[in-house]
Parts: C-alpha cells; sequence; structure tokens
C-alpha cells in the first residue's frame, strides 16, 4: 500500500498509482524551480511513438527543459521549461519537421488538422510499382524496372525519406528510418520492383493506420457534439434570442423546447419535462425534472417546455468535465503501456544489431553469399520497429475510458481500468449507496415530559443545518407538519454522530445511538426500544439536552433494487462486499441481509472507515463506493475509490478515482467487466505483435520471407492490434 496512501485524495489520484512512475518524464540534468513555466503544445504531425522518441531525444539536450510529458492521443506534449524558453523549444521542434500550437486566449487549441497528403502521387506510385513488377515478370529491359521503381520511390516515400534522414541525423532509428535504409539497400542490390512495392505498400498502410488512430482519439470527442452551438436566452427587456452557449453567463435565463438538447447546466425556474440523460450517465430511461431540479448540458429535453437558470459556464458544465477528465486519463500510462514502451527501447535495437549481425557475420564467417545476407539483414530492418506493439496499449486503453464514459462511468486514468480486474473486497456506504438515500420518519415518540410540539421545533432546527440524509428526513417531516425552526448558535458537526448547538442559550443535540452512548444518556428501557426499531432495519436519532433524552426520531430508508442485483454480480466475479456505515450495527445488519452483503459494520466514524480500508488492504485490491466527499479518508485509502452520484458535483469528479455519473450501484460491476475486458484485449494485442515479429524474425533466418511480406507483416500488425483495440468501443 505503501505511505503515499496517508496524503489526500487529490494526491493519491495523481501519484499512487501502484508504485508507477509518474506520466511527466523527468530528464536527468533538471532541476524546478519556482518560475519554471508549463507549455502545452499540440503538434498534429505526432501521432505514434516514432514521433515521441524523436521529439523527446531531441529535447532532452536542451538545459532549459526540465520536464517532458507526451499525450500521443490527443497529440500534445507538455514541457516545463525555464523562462524564455519557449522559443528554443518550439525552433527545436521545427528543426524536425513539427509545428507546434499553442492554446489560445480561452486556454483551448484551435481547430487546426494534419494536412492532407494529395492522393494522385500515391497513385502514380502504386501504378509505377506495379509496372515494375510487370517488367520484371516478362523480362523487359532491366534498365526499365529500375527507372520505373525509382519514380514510384520517388512519388510516395520522399516524406519517408525525409523523416528517416532528420531521425538519423538524430541519432534514433525509427521505422522511417529503418524503411528508408531498407529501401535504398534494396535498390542497391538491384531489387528494384520489391522496393518499389514496399515502400507503396508502406504509405498505404500508414494511411489506413493513422485513419484507425483517428476513430480512437475521437471516441470521446464525440460527447462535444452532443451540446448545441446556440441557445435561447431571455433578455434584459424579457424577449428571447438565440446566443452562442460561450456567449451565455451564469444566471441568465435559457428555454429549452420539447425535442432540444439543453446547451448548458443550470437549475429548472419554470416548466416541467422529462430529461434523457443518458450521454453523461448512461441510462435511457428519462428523468423527471421540475423546478428546482438541475439539468446538465448535453442532455435531451423529451417533452415539455423547461426553462433554467444557467449555473455553469459552456467550458465548465458537467458534460465539459467528463470529457477534460477523460482526456487527461489518456494522458497518463498504464503498467501494461509503461512496460511496453521500456520493452521497444531494447527491442529496436537488439534487432538492428541482429541485422547488421547476419549481414555481416555469415559471408565473413561461412563464406555465405553477400547479396542473400544482405536481403535478410534489410527483411529484419523492416521487422525492426516496434509500432504495432507500442501502439496497441494506448489504443486499448483510450478505448476502453470512451466505452467507460458513454456508460456513465468516468475512470480518471488507464492504471484504475487495469486494476479494476484485481479486486477482491469492495467497501461501500450505506446511504445513497445501497440505499436511495431519502429515508422518511416513520415514528416519533417522546421520551420526557416537555411537550411535543416543542421537541419537534428543536429537533427541526437541529435537523435543518445538517446535511445527512437521515437528520433531513426529520427536517422534511416537520416542514411538512408546518413546523418553523428556530435559530441556532454555535452550531457544530459531530462527524459519524450527529450535531449540536445552542437553541435559547442552551445546548442541544440531535445525534445517533453512538452519541447517546457518548454522553451517558442510554437508559435500559430506552436501550430496549433502540434496540427494537434498530431490528426493523430502522436509524434511530434522538433529541438530547444537557440532561437526559428528550425524544426520538426512526427513520427508515429503502434498498434499491439495483443494489441486490450488483452485489450478486459482484460476487459472480470474485468480490467479497462489507458495508460501512455510521448507523448502528442492528441496521447495518438488516440492510446488508437485504442485499447479500458479506460483512456489516455499523457505527462507523471516517476514522473508523479508514481503518477498515487498511485492514482489508492485506487481503488484496479493495475498493471503496462512497459519495466523494464524506468518506474523503477511505475512498483516497481505498486502491480504487468509487464516487456516486457524480453528475453535477466537482468535487467527485475531481477527486475520485472512478466516478459514476448516476446512483446505479450497478455501474461498478460493469466497470471491472471491462477492466477484465481491457486486459483481455492488451494481453492479445502484444501477443499479436510479438508473435507476428516472431514468425517473421524465423521466416527470415531461413529466407522464406521477403520484404513486402515484412511490410504487411508490420504494417498488418499495428492494424490489427488497432482493431481489436477499438472492439472495445462496441461494449
Amino acid at each position: 500500500m505503501g505511505d503515499c496512501k496517508e496524503k489526500t485524495h487529490d494526491e493519491h489520484s495523481a501519484n499512487c498509482c501502484a508504485d508507477a512512475p509518474p506520466s511527466i518524464d523527468s530528464l536527468p540534468q533538471a532541476t524546478i524551480a519556482e518560475d519554471d513555466i508549463r507549455t502545452a503544445i499540440r503538434i498534429v504531425q505526432m501521432d505514434c511513438p516514432t514521433e515521441e522518441a524523436l521529439i523527446r531525444k531531441a529535447l532532452e539536450g536542451v538545459s532549459s527543459v526540465k520536464l517532458l510529458e507526451f499525450d500521443l492521443m490527443r497529440s500534445v506534449l507538455t514541457v516545463v521549461h525555464a523562462p524564455n524558453a519557449l522559443e528554443t523549444v518550439l525552433d527545436v521542434l521545427r528543426s524536425l519537421g513539427f509545428e507546434g500550437e499553442l492554446v489560445d486566449a480561452s486556454g483551448e487549441f484551435g481547430a487546426a488538422k494534419k494536412p492532407e497528403k494529395p492522393w494522385w502521387p500515391l497513385a502514380v506510385a502504386g501504378v509505377a510499382a506495379i509496372a515494375s513488377e510487370a517488367v520484371g515478370w516478362l523480362e523487359y529491359p532491366g534498365w526499365l524496372a529500375a527507372a520505373l521503381a525509382i519514380l514510384a520511390v520517388v512519388a510516395c516515400g520522399s516524406t519517408t525519406y525525409k523523416k528517416g534522414w532528420i531521425a538519423v541525423s538524430n541519432g534514433n532509428l525509427n521505422i522511417n528510418a529503418l524503411m528508408s535504409i531498407a529501401v535504398t539497400g534494396a535498390l542497391v542490390i538491384g531489387q528494384w520492383p520489391e522496393a518499389a512495392m514496399v515502400m507503396v505498400l508502406f504509405t498505404i498502410a500508414e494511411l489506413i493506420e493513422v485513419k484507425s488512430l483517428d476513430r480512437a482519439r475521437n471516441a470521446i470527442k464525440g460527447l462535444l457534439q452532443l451540446t448545441p452551438e446556440t441557445v435561447t436566452v431571455q433578455q434584459p427587456d424579457d424577449s428571447w434570442q438565440q446566443m452562442g452557449v460561450k456567449d451565455v453567463s451564469i444566471g441568465a435565463t435559457v428555454r429549452v423546447k420539447p425535442g432540444e438538447r439543453i446547451g448548458l447546466d443550470g437549475e429548472v425556474v419554470s416548466g416541467r419535462s422529462s430529461i434523457n440523460q443518458a450521454p453523461i450517465t448512461g441510462e435511457s430511461l428519462p428523468v423527471d425534472k421540475v423546478e428546482g431540479d438541475p439539468v446538465f448540458a448535453g442532455t435531451i429535453n423529451e417533452s415539455g417546455s423547461l426553462e433554467y437558470r444557467v449555473t455553469a459556464a459552456a467550458g465548465n458544465t458537467t458534460l465539459a468535465r467528463i470529457i477534460h477528465a477523460v482526456e487527461e486519463a489518456q494522458g497518463s500510462k498504464a503498467p501494461t503501456q509503461r512496460f511496453v514502451d521500456r520493452f521497444a527501447q531494447v527491442y529496436t535495437p537488439i534487432v538492428c544489431a541482429i541485422a547488421v549481425a547476419v549481414a555481416v557475420m555469415p559471408p565473413l564467417l561461412m563464406n555465405g553469399s553477400w547479396y542473400d545476407w544482405t536481403y535478410k539483414a534489410l527483411v529484419l530492418l523492416v521487422i525492426a520497429c516496434p509500432c504495432a506493439l507500442v501502439i496497441s496499449t494506448p489504443v486499448t486503453i483510450v478505448s476502453g475510458l470512451a466505452a467507460a464514459a458513454r456508460q456513465g462511468i468516468l475512470i480518471k486514468g488507464g492504471v484504475y481500468l487495469e486494476e479494476g480486474r484485481k479486486l477482491s473486497w469492495l467497501a461501500l456506504d450505506k446511504t445513497g449507496t445501497i440505499t436511495h438515500g431519502k429515508p422518511v420518519q416513520t415514528e416519533f415518540e417522546l421520551w420526557t415530559d416537555m411537550d411535543s410540539a416543542h421537541c419537534r421545533v428543536l429537533a427541526a432546527s437541529l435537523a435543518g443545518r445538517s446535511d445527512h440524509p437521515v437528520s433531513r428526513a426529520v427536517a422534511r417531516a416537520a416542514d411538512a407538519d408546518g413546523i418553523i425552526p428556530r435559530d441556532i448558535n454555535e452550531f457544530e458537526a459531530l462527524p459519524g454522530r450527529g450535531v449540536r448547538g445552542m437553541i435559547n442559550g442552551k445546548a442541544y443535540s440531535l445525534g445517533n445511538h453512538r452519541l447517546v452512548h457518548e454522553l451517558n444518556r442510554c437508559s435500559p428501557d430506552l436501550e430496549v426500544r433502540l434496540d427494537g426499531l434498530e431490528r426493523q432495519g430502522k436509524t434511530v436519532i434522538m433529541l438530547i439536552d444537557d440532561q437526559q433524552v428528550l425524544a426520538l426520531f426512526a427513520v427508515a430508508d429503502t434498498v434499491k433494487d439495483s443494489s441486490r442485483i450488483a452485489i450478486a454480480e459482484l460476487h459472480q466475479l470474485g468480490v467479497k462486499t462489507v458495508m460501512l456505515t455510521g448507523d448502528n450495527p442492528h441496521t447495518a445488519e438488516a440492510i446488508a441481509q437485504q442485499v447479500g452483503i458479506d460483512q456489516a459494520h455499523g457505527n462507523q466514524l471516517p476514522a473508523d472507515k479508514l481503518k477498515a480500508i487498511e485492514d482489508l488492504g492485506t487481503q488484496g485490491t479493495v475498493g471503496m463506493v462512497g459519495d466523494g466527499i464524506n468518506d474523503a479518508p477511505a475512498l483516497a485509502r481505498a486502491d480504487i475509490g468509487f464516487a456516486m452520484g457524480a453528475m453535477g458535483t466537482d468535487t467527485a469528479i475531481e477527486t475520485a478515482d472512478v466516478a459514476l455519473m448516476d446512483d446505479n450501484l450497478l455501474k461498478v460491476p460493469t466497470f471491472i467487466k471491462l477492466s477484465h475486458a481491457t486486459h483481455a484485449l492488451l494481453v492479445q494485442n502484444i501477443a499479436i505483435a510479438l508473435g507476428i515479429k516472431a514468425v517473421f524474425l524465423v521466416l527470415t533466418l531461413i529466407g522464406l520471407s521477403t520484404m513486402w511480406m515484412a511490410v504487411f507483416a508490420d504494417m498488418g500488425a499495428s492494424l490489427l492490434v488497432v482493431g481489436n483495440g477499438l472492439r472495445l468501443l462496441r461494449k
């Protein structure tokens, strides 16, 4: 578990990733100063590990560059550098053939796209390569086959040669350098048709790979299209006018008609309708909205007309925060990805060394043919690129993150997506997680000779200041009966026990069974009554003065049907469950039996929940499901913290490892299943990439493979792993 678990939950989310190195790579000579600047640069040409390695090596030699962070899925490089060093960084990028784009005044990147290459050079190259092959088959003059081959290589390979030269001049052997060397070698030894066909196939495969990767990159960006560009806003003269969502200020009143998408987060001020919140929660059933209810950008107004007051700017809506969180998660490297990256760093040099040995050693030591062994070495150079291996993991992880977001599950990094399958224990809060979280008052009993109406006034005054669902139930019951609460002085919340305050100069407390014992106010008769109510699964809170218990209030909460199904599914997945609640042990046990939870612990203070998570952590990977705020210590200590009902809650989205956008516990087993599916695809992709490389390595050494076959194997493997990873988007 490590000492880092003692940190706050924010720090946990950022740094406590199973002993993983941080996603930002600190350069060996770097010493971070207070005045250093962090700059995000979008490089539209940076879309695979080839460019990352080239840029990394070039910037490592710049003393003013302290930290580098690469996000290939968004084509963004983040640099921590000394003041006034940004232009130096941009100059280095230009020297490598890249144009860096900085954020605009709004803090966003522009709409720049990778320049589209004209199609006709590739078409010319394809025709010339096929003609060169035909000339060879028909035994026409060799100079004609050579001319056609050179035409094909020049027509479609100039970009590859340019990138390859830049890579070699910077001491980097990437796929462009290896392919340039291999094609040039084939031309030198007279393999004209094959050299032409290899370059054409490589160019075609690159185009297909880019299109496939773009699908993974754009998976989450589809959410951006859910919000309309304009909304109908009330003007100062009470007229209504269409305005761009970015121009609407907080507090403005917006009207939405039936069938329209809601453009901004807000609170209903008039009207009634059913809203389809599937884009955020993943649930297709509409939710009724009335005055005072929240509405969210990207959701659909199915019936009725609504007017709502805007509560968040366009760039800070719940949907915008989801998109931002997933994009940030795409940039973090999961454990498998870090392993693959380290493996690729040694794989390419080893295979290149083998290629050199194959070209030189047999002719020198075994009197082999220089032509034959040089050809085999050139084939090995094509096989040496680890593109398929390296690209397989981020594509799979990003697809998993996007698939989860579409179902209302916001995962804050690939590490949690991978670790989810390892969960052995899941701890759950009760109120709002297993139950509906909207209990109602079922009993009110006087425990003294005080006037009942006065007791209810005192209790309502204290309960109205508490945000606990049980207290809120007492306050709602009092409000329904027209009881007006009184002012409270020196109000204080007692975590896990209740609240207290001064009313008319006298101290009163409203708290649970535990608080009554702490204050020594529990009589034998009261104990019997509490025991009876608690065994019915009811939560009891009591009004207490400085001498005795004045009255008790019994509150009952109902269990969600989805909780029973979710617990059963968790057990099928091999996950044991434990409930940690501040309610009394009898209520905890009654609720646990209703839903099939393995263990239940009541009277749990935040510190007690933290201790329980620590104990469970010794038995394996443990998760904690809570509201993201009150259960913060336990959520931080858990290996994976799940925040329930995070829709519209800034804190939950920002601090949870996994945020469940609605209150449906079934999303937890869905997350675990997605984690298993992601891991399976990661293993498959690594096996595909390495397996194909190994097969062609052997075939090359025994003389059964050709260069164009090697290109098919290399780029075909890339397309296979990308397509396999994208399967998660269909889940």
